[in-house]
């Protein structure tokens, strides 16, 4: 949880710290940005530079063609799995990455500062795991997946559970821990009608779903509470 800063206390931070754990994660999701917008600039790696983006993508990019076959025929390689967890670090564009690094951090903080490292990452890749898998399946689309998302959307799901916990113990109406949700597909809704939308909202909604049932396990006496729920029904 947030600490108060004492007003009195001029070494205190300005700003609570974020976990290192959410720093890394942005790292990971912001340096090969910053390398792909260096070369594009000719900063660094040469003419050859220019394609890095697109070099990065046809690598690490998830392909429901690969899971499709891969279901099909019980065959695929140890880097097609790869691209379960690596597509979440590799984006279409820099504003994408960056969006993705801003929702990092701020959902990020909240729910590893309750979260045991463990549970964090669990939440997290558990997320981009399933919203790729819901994405291929569900929709049967052919597009490649890119960004993180979906990952960052099970953080969401993780803060969701959190305030609908709360709210449940103080009494009041659990359907309000899921605003943001709401709002952010809202604001999705209002820009695909605007400008035209791909199908990857379907692996960022299935992200949500994932953090938010897998917060029931592995949150903070997640696992007896649920324990304690199944014996009671």
């Amino acid at each position: 949880m947030s600490r108060d800063v004492d007003p009195g206390d001029h070494n205190a931070a300005p700003f609570n710290p974020v976990p290192p754990l959410v720093w890394a994660l942005t790292l990971a999701v912001m340096l090969p940005e910053i390398i792909f917008q260096m070369g594009a600039r000719g900063f660094v790696g040469g003419p050859q530079a220019v394609g890095w983006r697109l070099d990065a993508l046809n690598a690490y990019a998830f392909s429901p063609l690969l899971l499709e076959r891969a279901a099909e025929f019980g065959q695929w390689g140890g880097a097609g799995w790869l691209r379960l967890f690596s597509y979440s670090f590799v984006h279409f564009d820099f504003t994408h990455a960056l969006f993705v690094a801003v929702f990092l951090l701020a959902l990020g903080k909240m729910v590893a500062e309750l979260f045991h490292p463990v549970a964090f990452l669990t939440v997290f890749f558990g997320s981009a795991i399933a919203g790729a898998v819901i994405y291929t399946f569900v929709l049967g689309d052919t597009l490649a997946l890119a960004g993180g998302f979906p990952a960052v959307y099970g953080l969401i799901g993780a803060y969701t559970f959190l305030l609908w916990t709360g709210l449940g113990q103080r009494g009041e109406n659990r359907l309000r821990a899921f605003t943001l949700i709401g709002f952010l597909l809202g604001i999705q809704l209002v820009f695909g009608l605007l400008f035209g939308s791909s199908n990857q909202w379907v692996a960022e909604l299935g992200g949500f779903v994932t953090g938010f049932l897998l917060s029931f396990v592995v949150s903070p006496g997640g696992w007896q509470r649920a324990l304690q729920r199944l014996r009671q029904r």
